[in-house]
């Protein structure tokens, strides 16, 4: 985390988090999602528009990847100064390059080491890593299908639906804080 990020959360402690801004695709891409992209659905829906638009700004988005993390709840942010910004994943909260040696590389640049690999109903690959579970890019495929061939990898078949719990992260924080207000008012 940003040296300035840290200062600026000391200064101000008690800023509220933001949900549904922000979201990142298969392919590790980032979206800003305003007010019109979030009434069209979930950054999931797949509905034209509602992702978002596409970040392009080089500077901002590797401010946000050096400032990508989890909570203890398996929520993903971006710590933006103060303010935490909760990211809707559109598949998995890391989208892995795989390298012609089989190393492994996150949509952020952090590198990291295979662990395992999980291909689920619709073909997908998925890798187990020491940073968490993530999606193989759709560029890296081939080069995926050439570690299982060779058997550098081994390949285990998973659902999705089965991964959120299983690897304790939440595809919509957006759609979790709902459910999270609408029990709150209903007890009050």
């Amino acid at each position: 985390m940003d040296d300035i990020v840290k200062q600026a959360m000391a200064k101000w402690p008690n800023v509220p988090d933001c949900f549904g801004w922000l979201g990142l695709d298969a392919r590790g891409n980032w979206y800003m999602r305003d007010d019109r992209a979030q009434s069209l659905g979930s950054f999931a829906s797949g509905v034209p528009g509602a992702k978002g638009s596409r970040l392009q700004h080089e500077k901002l988005i590797a401010f946000i990847e050096r400032n990508y993390g989890a909570d203890d709840q398996g929520l993903w942010f971006f710590q933006n100064g103060p303010q935490r910004v909760f990211v809707e994943l559109e598949v998995a909260p890391w989208v892995w390059r795989v390298q012609s040696d089989f190393s492994v590389q996150a949509h952020t640049g952090l590198e990291t080491e295979y662990l395992g690999c999980l291909m689920d109903e619709h073909g997908w690959l998925f890798l187990e890593t020491p940073l968490g579970l993530g999606l193989v890019h759709t560029l890296d495929v081939e080069v995926a299908a050439l570690a299982l061939e060779t058997g550098a990898w081994e390949i285990h078949p998973v659902q999705r639906n089965m991964l959120e719990a299983q690897y304790g992260y939440t595809l919509s924080p957006a759609q979790a804080q709902n459910a999270i207000n609408l029990i709150a008012g209903s007890a009050a």
